[in-house]
């Protein structure tokens, strides 16, 4: 099985955040990098107002059930792929793109950062041009896309069993 990180960018919904930690503490996951505007539990020094930081909190922790304090985390203004890079990881967008694989054809390497982008729009282009690998859900239904605590989680088991 890989070793897997979860990097979640610019997430809106604390909902969508508690699903993706319940389900990478599902699936082993070592570690999940919250980064830009997306919500994120309480932190030792917590920069955010205190009202704001609890509130946070008990939202994600109505999806997460407690995974929010097993899974370990960080918070970072912008994901540090580079320092993903250097310590072995191969950084894979799970996004539609013309340079995307079909998930079903892509085989895990064994450390895997599996970046996540917001809900409506994506990985934004800047890192889509960091990541060394992208893929995509193939989609049979008339529906675009999954919601991205979904997408979370069908991309976990397959980086996981394939």
């Amino acid at each position: 099985m890989p070793q897997i990180i979860v990097i979640a960018h610019n997430i809106r919904s604390t909902h969508n955040v508690g699903a993706i930690f319940r389900t990478s503490e599902g699936f082993g996951v070592q570690k999940i990098i919250l980064s830009g505007y997306t919500p994120y539990p309480q932190i030792p020094n917590d920069p955010r107002l205190p009202h704001i930081s609890r509130k946070l909190t008990d939202q994600i922790h109505k999806t997460a059930l407690d995974a929010e304090t097993i899974v370990p985390f960080e918070y970072q203004e912008v994901p540090d792929i580079e320092s993903l890079r250097r310590s072995g990881y191969t950084i894979v967008g799970l996004e539609q793109d013309d340079r995307s694989v079909m998930l079903p054809d892509y085989r895990s390497p064994d450390k895997v950062a599996l970046l996540l982008g917001e809900e409506v729009e994506g990985i934004t282009d800047d890192l889509r041009l960091l990541c060394d690998d992208l893929i995509e859900i193939p989609m049979v239904g008339k529906k675009e896309s999954f919601n991205v605590s979904v997408a979370a989680g069908i991309a976990l088991y397959a980086l996981c069993t394939g």
